[in-house]
């Protein structure tokens, strides 16, 4: 009964301390609906790229001759199409974003758990730098018209701001964020393939991440 009594108690310090250091709150949800969002946002990117067929595909074939000679990149700018496929990428963004913080506070306050404190600062700090500076790699290569880079450039940002992140968090986390960068790496390889990568990436991936999250930690939270 001794051995139990301890083994219990420092079990109940464990706890203690992975709740003081690690920002438990996330919500597997919020993994999965913005999987969705990412995979319906690639939906009507593709029905934008199909409908303007002739600048899009004139576009790849002027990639392929590039990458067979010196110049990676040359100068096709199919702007109508580019700024259409940035506002689908920026509303999947912010709506994965808002819902993100809302199921986050809503399973924190469910926890008794504060939303802002040092773990959840040092989680957002972590991922914020990489991010940030992927966002603004992405943004100039966006400006200098090489359009094969942005997806590859969200992947593997995304998926260093996941494992700087992943230390503060759940050690799930930092896998999503080593599959994103070898997905990433793969379609810096296939830039033909950047559109179904980037929806894998960001739609497949989170839905089969949030999926685990969910039955790993929010439905015991629930059932408690």
């Amino acid at each position: 009964m001794e051995d139990k009594e301890i083994y219990a108690e420092i079990s109940s310090i464990r706890n203690l301390m992975e709740r003081s250091t690690k920002f438990i709150s996330l919500s597997g949800l919020s993994g999965i609906l913005a999987g969705v969002y990412a995979l319906a946002g690639a939906a009507f990117a593709q029905y934008a790229i199909n409908n303007d067929s002739d600048t899009f595909n004139k576009y790849i074939q002027d990639q392929i001759q590039a990458n067979k000679g010196q110049a990676l990149f040359i100068g096709v700018q199919p702007e109508r199409l580019v700024l259409f496929l940035l506002f689908i990428a920026v509303s999947v963004l912010l709506l994965s974003i808002a819902t993100g913080i809302f199921l986050t506070i809503r399973k924190a306050k469910r926890k008794g758990l504060s939303v802002w404190n040092q773990s959840s600062r040092s989680f957002l700090i972590s991922g914020a730098i990489p991010l940030l500076t992927g966002g603004c790699f992405v943004l100039i290569e966006l400006y200098n018209s090489h359009y094969s880079i942005i997806a590859p450039g969200c992947l593997v940002f995304y998926g260093l701001a996941l494992v700087a992140a992943g230390q503060y968090t759940f050690g799930d986390v930092k896998w999503l964020g080593i599959c994103q960068i070898i997905l990433g790496l793969f379609a810096a390889l296939v830039p033909g393939y950047g559109l179904l990568l980037w929806a894998t990436g960001f739609g497949l991936l989170h839905i089969i991440y949030g999926t685990l999250m969910h039955f790993k930690y929010d439905r015991d939270n629930v059932a408690q």
